[in-house]
Parts: structure tokens; sequence; C-alpha cells
């Protein structure tokens, strides 16, 4: 690489390179790679990328550990044994093409091409290998359409009927703010470099504020924790709400000017008295008061808003209800307040370009949610007969597991998967395909949080016969005989083609730039995008949205009781943990000897009155299935909470249970979401 620098040292090929860190995280870090003799040696971040600045989690930190594993494929494999086991023998690339082409097309051909299903998310989050060749693969396919919506789906839809795009503050300000809520987020386990610039800002004299509904890291570091009932952070925003608008905090001359709907606000804000909310939410009415005073009092005041509130029942009116507040207290014009959901926005790329959406055949595909993957495998009508499964681990990270893997268990239906390492996915595999680690991989990267691209070229070369999602859909596109001009393509001409794009943001950034200095930041005229062109149908921030309205859900934010019957006495939160990003790490040994074991956190009076004690071993089952966990009894949650930290594999783990077998299919009230956190159970010692 361009980058290259030799070292004096004990090897005499020994240099650092540039690289990117690739996984489903917000600070998206530029990372400064030892190599000796080809082979990496050490990570660390490099210190002159202007957000991450050096610093890197000890995740990516040992990711050579990942890298090198012992137990990565370098290999096709075939089945042998039946489904549910890992019996496999190997087989050559040629031979795993001529069956994939001829079970693809044989599908095609007896059932109709959307009885085959493509499920993959963000194992990997470079532009070309997530959301580039294998769109177009499957597009011209005609295969079904996945809805991608696992994560952040219900949270972008509330926030996109309020503010009319996936863009906030440039996080680089926050380090100017004052008062900062910290909303539904463990930022210091989720977005480490949000920590270090409200580390900065507390500094210069800001407070600090963790709004959660469990006591986990970042509540240790931030000045104050309150803890909040699952589901029901609405309630809570539309209380600070009543006590902004009655205290007289609201900013008027910017709501005038910016806002539509604040009558009819205001009218729903009065039902929420302190005294409300404090029965709702669990939060003491003399809290939410104090809140409220010191937000709407505080300038420039922040909000990081989290994606742990977006996966309840009431997800996407959780967040359109926090969203609200910068635009009553007129901190969207202020440098270093406003609020982050997510900045996508800001780095969109050319997606017609890179997908391809001209290729799918006319009438369009239809639509399977990837959050109803089990009912999908098991009554959808035409029935899904061929899956492809990449960047995923369905087996653990779907809802619902005991469908799902009862759908995946089916004779008639066809799976490959392509991954690093035999997941539990591969259990129900008939065909397995070695792939590439991003270090192999040329790729272009954006954050969803800051405000850099990044180019990402390859620094050792493909290990084994592992191949990247790119060349995988490249080369099985031109094998199904689909058009040369739009699959035998080079990575860079695709990055090129997603760079060509009418965007102010992107307006001058060149590959060349990028091939140069190895990041761009998008262009901002202002600390945002707000005011002055809000993407909304009205030019403005929407306190009441008629395109809600339209949509069959309340104009203006409604506090909406989660739907999972209230049978069970504890609400579950299934929520990550600080080794592992969802199942991904999950069998590194280091990172697992750090988590120890999957546990739950139960209030101690509810321990108490049940006669459970501190490492218990217990089962939490309900209608959908059970999982067992080591009992930690404190006040982290309130009580008739539980919380479980971390996707744990089966694989490899004995006596570790999916705790998806728990989580329910249902969709979240917007954006087709994930309702994970909506969860009932009960519990009982082993």
């Amino acid at each position: 690489m361009a980058t290259a620098t030799t070292m004096a040292g004990e090897h005499k090929n020994t240099k650092i390179v540039r690289s990117v860190c690739p996984f489903d995280c917000p600070d998206t870090c530029s990372l400064h790679v030892t190599m000796e003799d080809g082979v990496i040696a050490s990570i660390d971040g490099n210190p002159e990328h202007p957000v991450t600045k050096g610093a890197i989690c000890n995740k990516v930190r040992h990711l050579n550990e990942r890298v090198y594993h012992p137990d990565r494929i370098m290999y096709p494999m075939r089945r042998t044994g039946p489904k549910g086991t890992l019996e496999f023998e190997r087989i050559s690339w040629e031979e795993a093409y001529e069956e994939i082409v001829g079970k693809l097309k044989d599908t095609a051909s007896r059932h109709g091409a959307e009885a085959i299903l493509p499920y993959s998310f963000y194992g990997n989050m470079g532009i070309l290998n997530a959301e580039g060749m294998d769109r177009r693969f499957f597009h011209r396919l005609g295969a079904s359409q996945l809805e991608r919506t696992i994560c952040n789906g219900a949270g972008s839809a509330g926030y996109r009927y309020t503010m009319g795009a996936s863009a906030g503050s440039d996080p680089e300000d926050t380090v100017h703010t004052k008062y900062a809520l910290v909303w539904g987020c463990n930022i210091v386990s989720t977005n480490m470099h949000q920590v270090v610039y409200l580390t900065e800002a507390r500094k210069r004299g800001a407070k600090i504020v963790h709004i959660d509904v469990h006591r986990n890291r970042t509540s240790a570091w931030a000045d104050e924790f309150v803890a909040i009932l699952p589901g029901t952070d609405t309630a809570l925003a539309l209380g600070m709400m009543h006590v902004l608008i009655r205290d007289g905090l609201v900013d008027a001359e910017f709501v005038a000017a910016n806002t539509v709907g604040y009558d009819e606000l205001v009218a729903q804000a009065e039902k929420y008295t302190p005294e409300v909310v404090a029965e709702i939410s669990g939060v003491p009415a003399e809290t939410v008061e104090r809140l409220a005073r010191e937000y709407g009092s505080a300038s420039p005041a922040f909000i990081r808003i989290g994606n742990g509130l977006q996966h309840h029942d009431n997800g996407g009116m959780a967040v359109r209800a926090i969203s609200i507040l910068p635009a009553l207290t007129g901190q969207w014009n202020v440098r270093g307040g406003g609020a982050i959901k997510g900045n996508g926005h800001y780095s969109a790329l050319n997606a017609r370009k890179l997908e391809r959406p001209d290729l799918m055949p006319r009438p369009l595909p239809r639509w399977v949610n990837m959050n109803r993957l089990g009912d999908a495998l098991l009554s959808a009508e035409p029935a899904v007969k061929f899956m492809f499964v990449y960047n995923s681990n369905p087996a653990v990270v779907a809802p619902d597991q005991n469908r799902v893997r009862e759908g995946m268990m089916r004779d008639d239906l066809f799976t490959v998967v392509h991954d690093l390492f035999l997941t539990d996915s591969c259990k129900y595999a008939d065909i397995v395909l070695p792939a590439t680690s991003h270090f192999e991989n040329v790729d272009l990267f954006a954050s969803y949080w800051h405000l850099y691209l990044q180019l990402h070229e390859p620094i050792i070369a493909p290990m084994g016969e592992c191949k990247s999602n790119f060349t995988l859909f490249k080369e099985l596109g031109l094998r199904m005989g689909f058009e040369p001009e739009a699959f035998d393509i080079t990575e860079e001409q695709m990055i090129r083609e997603a760079l060509d794009y009418d965007t102010p943001h992107l307006d001058g950034l060149t590959y060349e730039t990028l091939e140069r200095d190895g990041w761009a930041k998008m262009k901002l005229d202002a600390p945002s995008l707000f005011p002055g062109n809000i993407p909304t149908p009205s030019g403005k921030i929407e306190l009441y949205s008629e395109s809600m309205r339209r949509a069959g859900l309340p104009p203006v934010p409604e506090y909406v009781p989660l739907r999972e019957p209230d049978d069970m006495p504890f609400l579950l939160v299934t929520g990550p943990n600080h080794s592992f990003i969802n199942s991904t790490f999950g069998n590194q040994d280091r990172l697992k000897r750090l988590e120890k074991q999957p546990t739950a956190d139960m209030n101690a009076d509810d321990a108490a009155a049940r006669g459970l004690a501190n490492g218990d071993r217990v089962r939490l089952r309900n209608e959908r299935g059970e999982a067992l966990v080591t009992l930690k009894v404190a006040n982290n949650v309130l009580p008739g909470v539980l919380v479980t930290q971390g996707l744990w594999w089966e694989h490899g783990n004995d006596g570790v249970q999916s705790v998806n077998a728990l989580t329910s299919q249902r969709l979240s009230d917007m954006g087709g979401g994930a309702t994970f956190f909506s969860t009932r159970v009960d519990v009982e010692r082993v």
C-alpha cells in the first residue's frame, strides 16, 4: 500500500499498513496494522484519523486471532451427514459452483425465482461486500427481496418521520456540549469514540446523564444514571416535553420558524404529567421534572439516541418522541447541540448504480422481512426452496429460534452459507463456502455515526481458497449467464460507480482522493442538516406528521404499551455484551473468557421474593422456548426486569442455548423492525 512505511527492527520486512474496522459498529475505526514478513503481527488504531485517533476496542486489537483462527474455513464443503450436524466433505470451487448454479436454475424453473431467498446483514460493513455485487445478483435473479430491518428499521422510520432523513449532529462537534443525554445506548461498549468526545466535553463543564433499562459500563462512566422500565421511553420524552412547555423552556422563535404541529403536540404533552410518567416508566416524578429543566436550561444540549430502545413494539415512536426534544429547545441551531440517531444520510452513495434494481423482473419480486424468517421458511407461499446466507448467522441472531431452526431443517430447503467459520447456521447448510476476512478485500466503508468515507485496500492475499462476497456473486452471475457489463467488473469500477452521485455531501470527492488519503469527510454547510434543508414533506421538523396519519399511526407522539401478553412476570431485554458484536467473535476463546458465560441481571428484591441467589443457574422460559443462564443479582435493573447480554454460539459452548429462542417475530410499530426487547418470560432454578 502507498501508506506502508518500513521500520527498523528485528524483522527486515516489517511495515505498518492502513486498514479499517469492518464490523457493525458506528465508529468504523481507522487501523494501523503491523505486518511482519507478510503476516499480521499486531493491530492498533491509526492516530492520524480525525475521529478515531488511534483508539480501538479490545475486540479489534486481537483481530489477527480471528483471521488466523485454526477453525477458519479454507475450502468449499458439501454436507455428508444429516442437517443439524457439522458433517461435511471437501469439494472444489468448480463442484460447488456447478451444484449451486444447477440448484438455482432448477428452483427458478420449477418454483419461480421468488422461491430463492438471500439472508444477509452487516457482518462485514463494506459497501461492496454487504450491499453491492450481492444485491445485483439477487436482483437479476428475480429472487425474493429481503427487508433488512433487524437492527435499526423502527428507529430510522421514527426519526425520518420527524426529521426527514438519517442525519443529525456532527459527532466532532459534541465536545462543545454542556449537557448530554445518552438514551438507550451503552456507548462505552458500542460507540467508544462518542465517549471520548463527551469525556472532553465533561472536562469543559458538561454533565452526562445515562437513561437505560440496565446499569452498565456507560452508567458507571456517566455523571448520573436514570433507570427506566423497558418500552416506556416515549412516555418519558413526553413528560419532559410537558415540563419544557409548562415552564417556558421552549425556543418559541425556532419552533415557529422550523416546525409544524406545535399546537397538536402541546395538547398531547399536556396529558403526560410527571406523575403520570412516573407510573408508566418507573422514573420518579421529581427526576422527570429535573431532567427536563436541566436539559431545557442548558446549551448546547445533545442527545445520543441509542439502538436499544427501538427494539420494542413501540420502538419507532420512542425514537420519534426523543428526536423532537432538540427542536423544542432550538438545539439544532447550536454547535454541539442537537442529536444523533444515525448519520447515514450524509454518506449515501449511488445505490441505483451499486445495486442495480433495474435488473429486477416486472412485476417486482415479493419482500420477506428478515425478522420473520421462521414464518417465511415454514409457511410462505410460494415456499422458500433455496436460501443463501452470507454476512449473517440466522441460527443465532434471528428471533423465534425454534421456528427458524425448524424451517432450516426442512429436507426440501437447499441452503448455502458463505462464512469464515462453521457457525450454528452451517449446521443446516447443504454447501458451505469459505469467505475472506476484510483484510483480504478491496472495499469502501462509511460510518453511520461519523462523517468519513474510507477506502480499504487488501493487506494480505485471500487465505486458502477463500473468496469475498464481491467475487463470489460476480462469478456466480457470470456462470448464470448474466450481463457481463453488470457483473464482469472490478472493485474499483464499482466504487467509482458508487461515488458517482449527485449529492452536495460528496461534492468533489473522488476515488483518487480516497486512494491518496485513505479517507474523506462528507461536506456539511452547517453544524448539521437542520435547519434550512429538512427533507420532510413539509420542509420542516414535523411534530405532527400527516404521513404518519395516512399510514394509520398516531400523527403526534403517543405512548402505546408493549403488545407482549403480560401472563409472564418478567420483561426480558436481550442486549449486547462488551466483547461480541451480535454473534461475531462468539467463537474466540480470549473474548469468551472475558465474558465468562451467559448471565441474566435480576433485581435483588425479585430474587429474594423467589428464593434465588447470585450465581444460581436458572431457566428463562415462555411459550416460544427456553434458555439457561446464570443469575446476577444486584440492583442493576428495576423490579420486574431481566437483562441478558450477548449472542452466544451453541456450537462450541456446552450448555448454552440461544436466547433468541425466547424472542418474538412480531414487528415494531413502524419500519418493520425487530421486537427483541419486548419479551416476557418466567424464571425457575434449574
